[in-house]
């Protein structure tokens, strides 16, 4: 099978931070069917403060929605989770945070490894969805049984893009792989039954118009987290993709502030 190419703008990008190789660090997480691009104006920002950062490219993400079709939940945690191992190895305190399936991304780490997650920034949580759409993804398993799909992989329109800063552009899939969703789904409902298990301090900021992720999905996380340090910032100005967006800077300073109460001081 042919090598499927990174597109460009889509690379994970890493960064070691003014404090030497034991500092503090961040591992941030993109969203579904998106790409490092989405986050990459943040990793950006907490890279010039001198963090340490790491921004990988999930399996799947970043190439081609039929690549993304043949992945799933347990690749992408593995991924993060091998990145968090990584920067633990080297000592560091690591805050993880993630944007919309990211966010459920961070919240499984620190469910698992809640020695190794200082903290969490979370930004428009998917952990509960509430979209039409869905009802394709629960008839899959009987239209295998009917053999009505054929070699055909079912799709569903594009996710991403919901920015309302004028000129802004996500670099995410055209098309929606729903055995690729059905997989999420299926690692989400772990996510919400395993939130009493999340003990790190979190930041939790939530858009006030967002057309991908109900706002019960932020609540959810609120009402059943472990943590007993959280706080919430509702961004009045961005949508679903906040980390693009004019609230962009609150959530870096967010971020920071997170570091610093968990981690200590930041040196640039």
């Amino acid at each position: 099978m042919a090598r499927v190419g990174v597109l460009a703008g889509a690379e994970a990008f890493a960064a070691d931070g003014a404090a030497g190789s034991d500092g503090p660090a961040v591992l941030l997480c993109h969203g579904f069917t998106g790409s490092p691009q989405g986050l990459r104006p943040w990793a950006e920002d907490l890279a010039a403060a001198g963090l340490a950062v790491r921004l990988p490219r999930l399996p799947g993400h970043g190439t081609t929605w039929q690549e993304l079709a043949r992945t799933t939940w347990a690749d992408w945690v593995a991924t993060a989770a091998a990145e968090l191992a990584a920067l633990r190895a080297q000592g560091r305190r690591v805050v993880v945070g993630g944007l919309s399936m990211g966010g459920a991304v961070a919240l499984r780490l620190a469910a698992d490894h809640p020695a190794d997650v200082a903290g969490l920034v979370l930004v428009n949580p998917a952990v509960r969805l509430r979209d039409p759409r869905l009802a394709a993804v629960r008839a899959l398993p009987a239209a295998r049984r009917l053999g009505l799909l054929g070699r055909r992989e079912p799709t569903a329109g594009a996710i991403g893009g919901d920015v309302a800063a004028p000129g802004v552009v996500e670099l995410a899939y055209d098309r929606v792989p729903l055995t690729a969703v059905a997989s999420m789904l299926e690692g989400l409902r772990g996510v919400a039954r395993d939130l009493p298990r999340v003990v790190a301090p979190t930041a939790l900021l939530r858009s006030a118009v967002d057309a991908v992720v109900p706002a019960s999905s932020s609540a959810l996380v609120l009402a059943r987290t472990g943590a007993a340090d959280v706080r919430e910032e509702v961004l009045q100005r961005s949508r679903h993709v906040a980390t693009l967006d004019h609230d962009a800077p609150r959530i870096t300073a967010a971020t920071l502030a997170l570091v610093e109460r968990t981690c200590g001081a930041v040196r640039a």
